[in-house]
């Protein structure tokens, strides 16, 4: 633990004026990004039909049109990020606007990121009641290959999770109860186990799973109905999906630390474990969108609205004393971060391979 010191009054001074959110760029910036994602992913789609493929461009312009509209997607997708931490009673408009355009779409509707609030309370953050965690400085560092390579069933695991599971949901009630308990949360953490919910939520629930299910029926028919077996949206539905999961889990591994050995943390503890990423906004806004390069200024402050985090942190930079604390939340690559976190899973994979061959040695006795 660092020596250097945090005053949360101190900081909550300095932008006690940047709370409150404004509509009109939260609507602007989700529709803008949404819809031009959603014209994307069907100028790719058509693209044979409006470019010649014989054309040396073609493939150049079709992939420049595929990475827009997975940071498109990715953008508008990190809205649900918001919608847990706007006040309740607020945005109600907004909140359905997303699920219809992006969150059903994209099959992943609000009410499977509810649970997000645990990953800010100070008791339950890099505990087990923390879903959004993993302590992978203290794990190998296959453990990272493998929550990387996981992406490549995610698109799989949602379709099934909606198409397949939740028809039997409703028809068996006790698998239900397993089913939001188990397999209805966007976590990290697979063993995570899901606190039971409010009837309002479990209706939520329900419209939302009637709604995702819908989906799932129309993809399967689409082909068919067209009178093809195998339609080329489901690969490119597919790959869109992939590479957004991806994208937002090599941002989660420099979103933190990961340092914690499963015990409450302090809110100190908890600030040096989260990163910011203030520098080359022309990238970092790309990989980090809604606010969330500004990670650790947001655990500290997490009812900011996202457009006011960048001008938070440029507030505490300048006004806190220099032996801040918060300083050393900041770095400059998120590449950089991962390898670090790298460096630290191996090194501690390689503590515990010592320890253990230590344990294994037959040892003599005192004479």
């Amino acid at each position: 633990m660092s020596d250097k010191k945090f005053s949360i009054g101190e900081a909550q001074s300095l932008v006690r004026d940047l709370g409150k959110p404004v509509p009109w760029i939260y609507w602007t910036d989700f529709l803008s990004s949404i819809l031009l994602g959603h014209l994307s992913f069907h100028a790719v789609l058509f693209a044979p039909r409006w470019m010649d493929q014989e054309s040396p461009w073609f493939w150049p312009v079709r992939a420049a049109l595929f990475a827009c509209l997975v940071l498109l997607y990715t953008r508008a997708s990190m809205f649900t990020h918001e919608l847990v931490h706007l006040p309740r009673n607020e945005f109600k408009s907004f909140r359905i606007v997303w699920n219809l355009l992006c969150g059903i779409p994209m099959m992943i509707p609000s009410f499977t990121y509810y649970p997000h609030v645990e990953h800010h309370r100070r008791k339950h953050y890099g505990t087990d009641e923390d879903g959004e965690y993993l302590n992978l400085s203290h794990r190998p560092p296959s453990h990272i290959v493998v929550y990387l390579a996981l992406c490549l069933l995610v698109p799989f695991a949602v379709y099934a999770r909606f198409g397949i599971i939740s028809p039997l949901c409703w028809i068996f009630p006790s698998l239900r109860t397993w089913i939001f308990h188990r397999a209805s949360t966007m976590v990290m953490d697979p063993s995570y186990f899901r606190p039971d919910a409010s009837p309002a939520v479990q209706r939520i629930r329900l419209m939302q799973e009637i709604a995702c299910f819908a989906l799932c029926l129309f993809l399967a028919v689409r082909g068919p109905i067209r009178g093809v077996w195998f339609d080329p949206f489901w690969v490119q539905a597919y790959l869109v999906g992939f590479s957004v999961v991806m994208m937002t889990n090599i941002r989660t591994l420099g979103a933190h630390r990961w340092v914690s050995d499963g015990e409450s943390m302090s809110l100190e503890e908890q600030l040096l474990d989260s990163v910011n990423y203030p520098y080359r906004p022309w990238i970092t806004e790309l990989w980090g969108p809604v606010g969330l390069r500004y990670h650790a200024t947001h655990h500290l402050f997490p009812s900011m609205p996202y457009h006011n985090l960048g001008r938070a942190h440029r507030r505490l930079m300048a006004g806190l004393p220099e032996d801040n604390l918060y300083r050393d939340t900041v770095r400059v690559s998120l590449i950089q971060e991962i390898i670090s976190l790298w460096k630290r899973s191996a090194e501690s994979a390689r503590r515990k391979k010592n320890s253990s061959v230590e344990d294994s040695r037959p040892r003599r006795n005192a004479a």
